[in-house]
């Protein structure tokens, strides 16, 4: 690829923001016009979980929106959703995902062990059984998704659209042995011996706890538990008052699953469960706190407090998660750190607190100050620590592969390569809790090279992320431009629709889709960035005309050495991108037809 066109690898910020590297743009665009099978379609070729996605994913694209410049960013999860819901794997037999799930034209004799069937795992059985290897995934419970079904509550994820993903990568050949942990069913070793390559998607599957008098009282939980038992349908007594610890999207969940215990089933009581039956079935939930409040409300509890060490502002998880959760009646205590846990007669009553004057340092790193004289105690007949997860690095036995002082699986990040030759690692296991998207784009990046070690084509650029070689780059000229509306501005962003408040109960989504109507309208306020502006320096004639038609005064004009000191006395032509609205006006005005816009063919997925 010419270098002048690597610019064009991050000029599409959601693009460039999303971890499989989506063109959202290019998907929104096609709902704005109403060619909502193409818009599926462009969604779901670089993500198996597209329909998933549509429903949970954290949307890096989102943060990275140009509309968000102006006024707010695009509802790009959302507008996913409407087009999934219609042609997605959860649509039946008639949908058009099968035009990109479709088993491999050539079989290939070599075999891949996957150990985890979370999210890292899946996908990169899905790349791999998609270009013709023999896949097995190893999963250590009776079912796959792992923190996608383990960690994210019902109420945010409709389990018949997990399992209509899950079915989709199945139906291309991929073998599961359910039941079979590493370390005790099967060894590492074995594997080594069984398998051409090994890709380790175990995930964060240990809670963390806190080191204060009183944290192995019952009625304390570590939020991982809490929330496995909660989705494997386990009873949780948590009483009235439940104050979950943390700040992050988990804690969230788990507050918010704990209104609705009551509603998870009756198969067992949580205190019954033995420790080794929850160690089985930890699965990393992506994120943190706020999954655990959001939870802790579906419990049946009446009062339910998330208390963090962060203001409301540096609270890590989701502004919209943190809405959800008030909306609910979950309160919030900020800066304020746990000191100790009450206990009576072997349970918790509450939680000893001390005021926290600030939470990062000067450099932005996390060094809490905490002002000792500031004491409270907050009653509770539930804790549940929402404060991170961890890996069960034992389970890899004395001959695995390197691990990091973070004590995760060390691996190469470009292609998630291992210390050991034909082991790969990824999600979770390799890089801690992080998101859905970031593990799936984790396991296809592993896919890819595991593809090429095993003598594989190189992929190019419409291959799984992770590719390092691509088509020639194409510029494809726009002819059709479209055009915003001169009210653009007054045009806010549709709100997505949930249920009211007072219906939110059992298990029902609370989040709703789009409708028809607010699909278009929302997905009609992109502006398409996508669309390349290009000059021909060649053709230009400096004659201004592009900048006096300009309806919002992106182009300008300015001496060549404010842009260069070594080429004085020239003139440079500046094009403000987070501004422009490729309405084309320009392209329209140029006399010499020194300006075009179009679409690269083979650029716009960054390394």
């Amino acid at each position: 690829m010419l270098p002048e066109l690597e610019y064009y690898d991050t000029n599409i910020p959601c693009l460039a923001a999303c971890p499989v590297h989506t063109n959202a743009g290019m998907y929104v665009a096609a709902i704005a016009d109403g060619d909502d099978e193409l818009a599926y379609l462009t969604a779901r070729l670089p993500n198996p979980f597209a329909s998933v996605c549509g429903r949970v994913c954290a949307a890096p694209c989102e943060d990275a929106c140009r509309r968000g410049a102006i006024d707010r960013p695009i509802a790009i999860r959302a507008l996913k959703r409407f087009v999934t819901e219609q042609f997605g794997p959860e649509r039946g037999d008639s949908g058009a995902w099968q035009q990109v799930v479709a088993p491999p034209r050539v079989e290939r004799d070599e075999r891949v062990a996957i150990v985890g069937g979370g999210p890292a795992g899946m996908a990169c059985a899905h790349d791999l059984r998609r270009n013709g290897y023999q896949v097995t995934v190893f999963e250590a419970t009776d079912r796959l998704g792992g923190a996608m079904w383990l960690g994210i509550p019902e109420y945010r994820l409709d389990r018949d659209v997990l399992q209509a993903d899950i079915d989709s990568i199945l139906a291309l050949g991929v073998e599961v042995r359910y039941d079979t942990r590493l370390g005790e069913d099967i060894t590492f070793e074995q594997l080594r011996d069984e398998f051409d390559a090994i890709f380790l998607g175990i995930g964060a599957t240990l809670g963390r706890g806190l080191d204060i008098d009183g944290a192995d009282a019952d009625g304390v939980f570590k939020a991982i538990e809490f929330l496995i038992n909660m989705n494997r349908g386990f009873t949780v007594d948590v009483g009235e008052r439940v104050v979950v610890i943390g700040g992050g999207d988990v804690a969230m969940d788990a507050a918010r699953t704990a209104l609705r215990a009551s509603e998870y089933g009756t198969d067992a009581v949580a205190d019954d469960v033995p420790d080794d039956a929850i160690a089985q079935e930890q699965r990393s939930s992506m994120t943190e706190a706020i999954d655990v409040a959001r939870t802790a409300s579906r419990a049946g509890a009446r009062s339910i407090t998330v208390m963090s060490l962060e203001s409301r502002d540096e609270m890590p998880a989701h502004d919209f998660e943190i809405e959800e959760a008030e909306h609910e009646g979950i309160a919030f205590v900020n800066r304020r750190g746990p000191v100790g846990l009450g206990v009576s007669d072997g349970r918790v009553t509450g939680v000893e607190t001390v005021g926290v004057t600030s939470v990062f340092d000067d450099e932005g790193r996390f060094s809490p100050v905490f002002d000792d004289a500031d004491r409270r105690f907050i009653d509770a007949d539930t804790v549940i620590l929402a404060i991170g997860q961890a890996i069960d690095l034992d389970a890899l036995g004395e001959h695995g592969p390197d691990t990091s002082p973070r004590r995760t699986i060390q691996i190469d990040g470009d292609t998630g390569r291992t210390s050991m030759p034909g082991v790969w690692s990824g999600g979770d296991a390799a890089k801690g809790p992080r998101t859905l998207i970031d593990a799936i784009a984790d396991g296809r990046r592993s896919a890819a090279d595991i593809h090429r070690s095993l003598g594989g084509d190189e992929p190019d650029a419409g291959a799984p992320v992770g590719a390092t070689t691509r088509r020639e780059a194409t510029f494809v000229k726009l002819q059709q431009f479209h055009r915003l509306d001169d009210d653009y501005l007054a045009h806010d962003r549709v709100a997505v629709p949930t249920l009211d408040t007072g219906r939110r109960i059992g298990l029902a989504e609370v989040e709703l889709g789009f409708t028809e109507a607010q699909a278009r309208c929302e997905a009609n306020r992109c502006l398409r960035c996508f669309a390349n502006i290009v000059l021909d320096v060649n053709k230009c004639v400096l004659c201004g005309l592009c900048a006096d038609v300009c309806p919002v005064d992106v182009i300008s004009f300015v001496p060549s050495e404010e842009i260069d000191p070594s080429t004085p006395g020239g003139t440079a032509l500046l094009l403000d991108e987070e501004r422009c609205v490729r309405c084309a006006l320009c392209i329209e005005r140029c006399p010499p037809d020194a300006l075009a816009m179009g679409v690269w063919k083979g650029v716009g997925v960054p390394a």
